[in-house]
């Protein structure tokens, strides 16, 4: 599982409500919330951000509410991996839940800047700054996270594994 994207950066303490705002909770239509991602920081952003981008972001990432309206947001962007000092915990689980994924690498706030350009290979744990030819070491997920992810998240993981439809 590798992707390869432009960063964008935030800072610390991105809460859910930055992150969806709950005046958009009314709907759990991905699309929807994807147009307002990030839109009480950066307005534009879901019309800038590209498919594959990747999101940098510092410590306690995704801290507020147990929405899961966020991790779908971030993922109906088309953003395949956030990369954060540290996340909040219930965020880290409904990340992995929908299929986004977290990877938890303190180096990368200070070793990526906006626009660098990402390669993430995270089954082996390995991120890549592009443009500054640095390469960043982070733990690798065990494989249940893998497969969850590779599933698209937990109902496909569940339902491939008791073979339902």
């Amino acid at each position: 599982m590798k992707f390869l994207g432009k960063a964008w950066k935030f800072g610390d303490d991105i809460d859910t409500d930055i992150i969806i705002p709950a005046r958009y909770l009314n709907t759990t239509d991905p699309d929807s919330l994807a147009r307002h991602c990030m839109e009480p920081i950066r307005p534009n952003f879901s019309k800038e951000v590209n498919k594959g981008d990747i999101i940098v972001a510092g410590k306690n990432f995704g801290c507020g509410s147990s929405r899961e309206h966020a991790p779908i947001a971030i993922k109906a962007l088309g953003i395949p991996c956030v990369i954060a000092s540290s996340f909040s915990r219930i965020f880290y689980r409904n990340a992995f839940n929908v299929g986004l994924v977290l990877l938890e690498c303190p180096e990368a706030v200070f070793n990526v800047n906006e626009g660098d350009v990402l390669s993430v290979d995270v089954k082996n744990g390995i991120i890549e700054n592009m443009t500054k030819k640095i390469t960043l070491k982070v733990k690798p997920l065990p494989k249940f996270m893998l497969d969850l992810i590779e599933e698209g998240g937990l109902v496909p993981y569940i339902a491939k594994k008791l073979k339902c439809k």
